[in-house]
């Protein structure tokens, strides 16, 4: 029977809190007690998140019907040297575990709740008897839950007669422990399981019991709460986001990574190697038919005519396989030569080897939605049961020694050829520092970050991170030059890659990295390639003081061939420095070539594009173990914020503020001393300073430097790391720079002007919208006001909306003379709220929705819903120390339909006598 209820009905008033009522006690028939009469399944836990006076965590274990609790003040961490208090609360009823919402003010627990975890738990060795253990007062268990996992152990620390019955949690060492300074569970997934599923952690990161009962004395577990390894789905159709389609698609487009500077410290990810090969998808039709295609849809079926043969015999139908080809040198490394011989002659393809690491599509259903943990886990399965079929040996023993295991070997992963052509690209649960390690060691070029629960995109995401070991990319050959006393061979390799605008930029040279056989090969392939003129969009490049290459001694090709080549920086003119050539690479067109700009603090939210997410909540990490420059520098000197904590901020907020940011002209608030030192506007950066930051064609804004934009995460998250604390947008997009698309109103309190007074003022500017016909949404400015903002449909210039707006104003002030003014000026203010119009002028900016404010407290401009205005404290209720959390616990976005609400404003227009603009100017861009 369930243990009584009666401090838990006690303190509730149930006609008034949507919390679940539960049980009266022992003997009361209803759900828990059934479900202990029938000893159901295994034991439950959950945590949840429950911001009420202040943020906390209430951690549940289910025993006895009923699930214990403990009130954790700062959450949960897998570091064991970070042990945490949790205070022992009254039990609560079986049905709480599933409980999210918000229990109303008055009652007890006011406040908003989300079920941050949740899974199932088992005692462990030395107390399998769980009643007994914490009766003791000495507990230790493990989870199985979505976020957290592994050993822990709850102590308690309180005397007997003490007001809270106090106890500590925390982490055991075993192969799940992290310290807390690389790994941060409670800031890197900060939302509800509910409405962001991950499933279960221990399916996504696979991890063994090695390290169980390792320093800090954890005992190993060999009984039931021994570590399982995770169920492969048996079918395509079990996996969640599966659909089923009608017609296997005839092409696909590759998903492809970001580089990126640094590993992600949020969110779940798994670790590959980065191999030093061709991407190839395989395609096996409904009758397993295999063909292989390259990333640009080329057909090379008939060039690998053994490695089709080898796919063809997994037995798969209906399938999309995407993977790596290889060719393995003397070392067991791939060897990019080698791979390049086996293609260009055709001989030697036996010895190519298909590294696979994801499954798009399968017998019928299209996976891309589901998370990328459980397309791995199937494709594990198909290729094991695949060479199984194909008679491969031992094949399964072999794909999990050599590739299945998340520990063991970095290597390329076959010392045993029995695994076949065809085989699995591991995933690895080391440290990505380690793993980078043993890369370098190893002579590899680096690895591969995958978001455990990202859904596959055919484009390029910052859900896959490429970190390498040193630089790496493609390059154009626009020229050549020949090698001294060697007639007939290249001594040096002109490079180039294509702006946005797509003009060919030069980007240096490369003189090494061939022998003469090569040397000899590429000359030959040129020379049948060369032109009268350079191909460069500033013409022929200057060779540098330092070239050893004299002017005019150049010859100018077609830039048609790809080198690959690796280097150690790019330099401050946009140049290859100590390059060294690679190969040529033949699966990417010249066209497609451009720099490849990598995140200094690695990547993504998000989630490189909107939707991405597919609902599996977790956040992307693009901060990660950025090394930002004067991290510790505090930059609030009043609540000690650092910089560090704002880059994590934008990290955080990637997924939300980018549609306020992506294709809009931006001016970013540069605060290189902190709030209290001098700030600057950047409206334009010629010298390309900030990595992944846009510069807009220079017609947009004729007669003015070009105009940037912060298009994705990187250039967010790289912005703060180059001190940016605030930014700015245009009402107009990029698409009709002029003519805007938001009308925003600031109201901006003068002195003496209470706060309830703003809050009056932002109801009355809704009033007067409303009458116009207008729907307008609010959020707080993070400063002293708040901002209301009307979509519109972009139709007509700057020039007459910024009439209208001003119209607006200057009725209220008519209207209400007492509570608003529509002159600026703080002596036209004093007691008043000026409503400031002159935010709707050609070239003027407003404070982009979520971002911080370069003031003391770092407030944020928060979007709300105006059934909150109410309860709004200020215009910086939440600072970058508190937005996140209150993300994470906020439900719907106030601002969802926001974006697609497109208004006109002919009949607003003609109820305030503002003029229709001449139709010459009506619809059409200005002579700006």
């Amino acid at each position: 029977m369930p243990r009584p209820l009666k401090k838990y009905i006690g303190k509730r008033d149930f006609s008034r809190t949507p919390e679940p009522r539960g049980e009266a006690g022992p003997g009361d028939a209803g759900p828990a007690a059934d479900r202990v009469a029938a000893n159901a399944g295994p034991l439950a836990f959950v945590v949840q998140k429950h911001w009420a006076s202040r943020l906390h965590y209430d951690f549940r274990l289910e025993l006895d019907g009923v699930l214990v609790s403990w009130a954790l003040p700062k959450g949960l961490t897998y570091d064991p040297a970070d042990k945490r208090m949790a205070v022992h609360v009254e039990d609560h009823p079986l049905e709480y575990g599933g409980f999210e919402g918000t229990i109303p003010k008055g009652s007890y627990g006011a406040g908003r709740v989300i079920v941050w975890d949740r899974g199932h738990w088992e005692p462990a060795e030395p107390t399998p008897d769980a009643h007994a253990a914490l009766a003791a007062g000495k507990l230790v268990f493990r989870l199985h839950g979505e976020k957290l996992a592994g050993l822990w152990e709850l102590v308690r620390i309180g005397k007997p007669g003490d007001r809270q019955d106090a106890w500590m949690l925390f982490k055991k060492r075993d192969a799940w422990a992290r310290p807390a300074a690389e790994y941060d569970v409670v800031s890197a997934l900060p939302d509800s399981v509910i409405a962001r599923p991950l499933g279960p952690v221990e399916q996504r990161q696979p991890r063994g019991t090695a390290a169980d009962g390792a320093a800090g004395g954890a005992p190993k577990d060999h009984g039931a709460a021994a570590v399982r390894p995770p169920v492969a789905p048996a079918a395509a159709a079990d996996l969640p986001g599966a659909v089923r389609v009608g017609e296997l698609p005839a092409r696909l487009s590759p998903q492809l990574a970001t580089a990126a500077a640094a590993a992600p410290a949020r969110g779940e990810w798994l670790y590959e190697l980065k191999y030093d090969g061709y991407r190839l998808l395989a395609r096996c039709d409904a009758k397993g038919h295999a063909t292989l295609h390259t990333r640009n849809g080329h057909d090379w079926t008939a060039r690998l005519a053994p490695l089709a043969a080898a796919v063809a015999a997994l037995g798969l139908r209906a399938s999309w396989l995407d993977g790596e080809i290889v060719v393995l040198g003397d070392e067991g490394t791939p060897d990019f030569n080698a791979l390049q011989n086996a293609i260009d002659s055709r001989r030697g393809a036996e010895a190519i080897r298909y590294f696979v690491f994801d499954l798009p599509f399968h017998d019928g259903f299209d996976l891309r939605r589901a998370p990328l943990y459980a397309r791995r886990a199937l494709l594990r399965q198909l290729l094991a049961r695949g060479r199984a079929r194909a008679g491969n040996g031992t094949a399964l023993a072999a794909v999990q020694a050599n590739l299945g295991a998340t520990r063991g070997s970095a290597a390329a992963g076959d010392a045993d050829d029995a695994a076949g052509p065809v085989r699995f690209s591991a995933d690895f649960a080391a440290d990505a520092a380690s793993l980078l390690e043993s890369a370098r060691a190893l002579g590899l070029e680096g690895i591969i970050a995958k978001r455990a629960d990202a859904p596959y995109v055919s484009q390029r995401s910052d859900s896959w991170l490429k970190l390498k070991i040193a630089a790496r990319q493609e390059l154009v050959i626009g020229g050549f030059t020949v090698r001294q006393g060697a007639t007939g061979e290249v001594g040096s390799l002109i490079l180039g890659v294509y702006d946005g605008g797509g003009r060919l930029e030069h980007a240096g040279s490369v003189g090494t990295g061939w022998d003469s056989a090569t040397a000899a090969s590429l000359f030959k392939r040129l020379a049948a390639l060369e032109v009268r003129e350079p191909p460069f969009a500033a013409g022929s490049p200057d060779p540098g003081r330092w070239s050893r290459r004299a002017s005019g001694s150049e010859h100018w090709v077609k830039p048609q061939l790809v080198a690959e080549v690796r280097f150690t920086a790019w330099t401050p003119a946009g140049h290859v420095r100590h390059a060294v050539f690679v190969g040529l690479r033949s699966d990417k067109p010249a066209r497609q070539v451009t720099r490849e700009t990598v995140s200094a603090a690695a990547a993504p939210a998000g989630d490189g594009t909107r939707g991405a997410r597919n609902g599996h909540g977790g956040s992307s990490s693009r901060a990660g173990k950025l090394k930002v420059t004067h991290a510790e520098r505090v930059i609030d000197a009043s609540t000690g914020l650092t910089k560090l904590d704002l880059v994590r901020y934008y990290d955080s907020v990637a997924e939300h503020i980018l549609p306020h940011l992506a294709g809009r002209p931006a001016s970013l608030v540069r605060g290189p001393e902190g709030v209290d030192g001098a700030l600057f506007f950047q409206k334009h950066d010629e010298a390309k300073s900030i990595p992944g930051l846009r510069q807009l064609p220079a017609r947009l804004w004729p007669e003015h430097a070009p105009l940037i934009e912060v298009p994705s995460a990187e250039a967010l998250v790289s912005a703060a790391q180059m001190n940016v604390i605030e930014f700015h947008t245009w009402n107009s997009t990029v698409k009709k720079i002029d003519q805007p698309d938001r009308i925003v109103f600031d109201l901006d309190p003068g002195a003496g002007v209470a706060w309830e007074r703003v809050r009056e003022a932002a109801l009355l500017v809704r009033t007067l919208l409303d009458e116009l016909g207008l729907q307008a949404w609010l959020k707080t400015s993070g400063g002293k006001g708040l901002h209301v903002v009307v979509p519109v449909a972009p139709r007509l210039p700057y020039d007459t909306v910024k009439d209208f707006s001003q119209a607006a104003v200057a009725h209220l002030a008519r209207t209400i003379p007492s509570r608003f003014v529509a002159k600026s000026g703080s002596a036209n203010r004093v007691g008043k709220i000026f409503v400031d119009y002159l935010r709707n002028g050609h070239g003027a900016t407003t404070a982009a929705a979520y971002s911080a404010r370069a003031r003391p407290g770092l407030g944020v401009s928060m979007p709300v819903a105006w059934d909150e205005l109410a309860s709004l404290k200020g215009g910086a209720q939440w600072s970058i120390a508190t937005a996140r959390e209150h993300l994470s616990l906020r439900g719907e976005d106030p601002w969802a339909a926001f974006f697609g609400a497109k208004q006109t404003l002919t009949a607003a227009m003609k109820a305030l006598s503002v003029a229709k603009p001449p139709a010459r100017l009506a619809g059409a861009g200005s002579s700006r």
